[in-house]
Parts: C-alpha cells; sequence; structure tokens
C-alpha cells in the first residue's frame, strides 16, 4: 500500500471508530466506485483491528483497508501527502495534482472531549490544503478533492449545492448541514441509498446515522 506509482492518486479517509454507522458505509461504497472509476484508489488507514467490516463493503475489491496509520504507511512519502485541512493557509487547486500524490481526509474522533485529528496530522508535519469554507460530509469532500487534482477544474468552477432542503414527506423537509457537489439533474450528489436512509432515520437526529 505504501508504493507510490507514478501519476496514481490515492484517497486515504482515517477511520478510527470502533463502529461503522450505516452512513459511513454508504459513504465509503461510494468513494470506492468513484474512485475505481477515475483510476484511482481509496483506503481507510487506521482501522480498529476489532472493527468488523459490514458486509456492504466485505465485497468492494477497490477498498483497501489498513491497521496501519498514515504515518507508518508513509513514513518515507511524507512530502506526497496532501492533508485536507479546514484550517490550511492555501486551498486546493490543479496544480496539487502534480504536487501530490496522496490525499488524506482526518477528522474529529468521537472522543469526550474530542480529538481533533487533523490537527495531529498537521503537526506531524502533512502539507495541508483547504477545501473552501463550508463543512462537506466525507464523499462529497473526496469528490471535489477528484474533480479539482484529476479533472483539474479549480474549486471555484464547481457547482455547489449548499445546506439542501431535503423532502421527508408530504408534510416534513430536513436541510442538510453540509455543501454538496451539484448534479447534472441541478440535485446534491449523494451515494446511493443515502436519502431514503436519511428520510428513515430522520426522526432520530444525524448523530445516529454516521
Amino acid at each position: 500500500m505504501s508504493s507510490l506509482e507514478a501519476g496514481e492518486k490515492t484517497y486515504v479517509v482515517e477511520h478510527l471508530d470502533q463502529e461503522l454507522g450505516p452512513w459511513s458505509v454508504l459513504e465509503y461504497a461510494a468513494i470506492a466506485k468513484e474512485s475505481r472509476d477515475a483510476g484511482a484508489r481509496f483506503c481507510l488507514s487506521s482501522v480498529p483491528e476489532a472493527l468488523h467490516l459490514p458486509q456492504e463493503l466485505q465485497y468492494i475489491t477497490e477498498l483497501v483497508v489498513e491497521p496501519r496509520s498514515v504515518e507508518v504507511i508513509y513514513e518515507k512519502q511524507k512530502n506526497r501527502v496532501c492533508l485536507l485541512d479546514p484550517s490550511a493557509a492555501k486551498e486546493l487547486s490543479p496544480e496539487d495534482g502534480e504536487n501530490f500524490d496522496v490525499f488524506l481526509f482526518g477528522g474529529i474522533l468521537g472522543d469526550d472531549p474530542p480529538r481533533d485529528r487533523t490537527s495531529e496530522l498537521r503537526n506531524k508535519g502533512f502539507q495541508g490544503r483547504r477545501l473552501g469554507p463550508i463543512q462537506m460530509t466525507t464523499d462529497t469532500a473526496v469528490r471535489v478533492t477528484r474533480i479539482v487534482v484529476q479533472e483539474k477544474v479549480p474549486l471555484d468552477r464547481i457547482s455547489y449545492v449548499d445546506h439542501p432542503e431535503l423532502r421527508i414527506d408530504d408534510h416534513e423537509s430536513t436541510e442538510m448541514p453540509f455543501r454538496y457537489v451539484k448534479g447534472h439533474d441541478g440535485e446534491p450528489v449523494m451515494p446511493k441509498g443515502m436519502l431514503d436512509l436519511i428520510k428513515k432515520d430522520s426522526e432520530k437526529g444525524f448523530g445516529d446515522l454516521f
């Protein structure tokens, strides 16, 4: 996993949680498929040994599951790894597709108080880039990164849908607190099955979905 092939991009999502909720399952499946279609690789790193991969992900050959952390995997290639960091001084640009081979998505862990893993990686020397001011879902962040570095479309030229209102039924709707890529139909691009999951569990609150 640590060897970098010339021109090939790898998208790495750190998953340090002992569990994997239905929201993440759909996101990871979508990222794996889209990465494959783009000629790229997708890896989950720092996966706890005790985590049982759901059946929906077990048969996705494009998904690489790594118990090792990115610090170990790319110890000798840190300069080719880009950390997607909301606090970075520079925004991601098409030129970064030439500068980096690996794009790393950290996150805030479920500890109490939360531990900012992105900050930890920043302090360990990974170079950072921003994806703009509005929070994205994990699959959207990877999708936007791929569009920028592989399709060479600048961040400000991508069409987005911010905080879309999703219709749950004839009487209820819910506003999603994220930015999405706008699809050809004008609707936010979401993983297959995500809209049904949101409708099914809307009464529980989003905290139960991740």
